[in-house]
């Protein structure tokens, strides 16, 4: 496997790749290939960064990050996707794990993501979180294979949700992890 910048030529597959892989359990995500081409377009801006992981010339996957308006030492983790037939085989967590190492020489010191439950993966996925919000967040329990748990197998915590982020129910579960050391102030 290898992974380098995310090509313009793998637009296409890159586009089809998040139709197929959100499907099932986040359809709304990108339900068309326009709305995936449109996110294509974001991803490969100048400000962005993007990284693909391929095989003989195949796509296995990719992951893009975004500056947040918190400053230059902030990033977004958003998207990553990996093609159903190769998920559970390390491309997700190389693909992470690169980014990380690209984001962390440019000086970033956090890493944050947002991951919806729209259908009930999680303890907290299709409640009301009102009004014990943290009450619930801290007893998170992933029920079908949630990403959330694989990104705290990289070393992300949950730092938040976002109750009926996506409509009644279905929240927002917000991550972050360190990057680069953390220097005194």
């Amino acid at each position: 496997m290898d992974i380098a910048a995310l090509q313009p030529d793998h637009a296409e597959q890159a586009a089809a790749l998040l139709v197929e892989a959100f499907a099932q359990h986040w359809p709304q995500a990108w339900p068309t290939m326009e709305d995936a081409r449109a996110e294509l377009h974001e991803v490969l801006a100048p400000n962005r960064v993007s990284l693909a992981a391929t095989s003989d010339g195949a796509l296995l996957g990719w992951i893009g990050a975004l500056p947040t308006d918190y400053g230059p030492q902030t990033w977004e983790l958003h998207p990553l996707v990996v093609a159903p037939a190769h998920q559970r085989r390390g491309v997700g967590r190389a693909l992470v794990e690169a980014l990380t190492r690209l984001l962390e020489q440019r000086g970033v010191l956090t890493l944050l993501l947002g991951s919806d439950d729209e259908d009930e993966m999680t303890s907290i996925g299709g409640r009301d979180l009102y009004p014990d919000v943290l009450g619930h967040l801290s007893r998170i329990e992933d029920h079908k294979g949630h990403p959330y748990a694989f990104y705290r197998r990289l070393g992300f915590a949950v730092v938040g949700v976002v109750p009926d982020a996506n409509g009644p129910g279905r929240p927002d579960i917000l991550m972050a992890r360190r990057l680069s050391p953390r220097h005194a102030p």
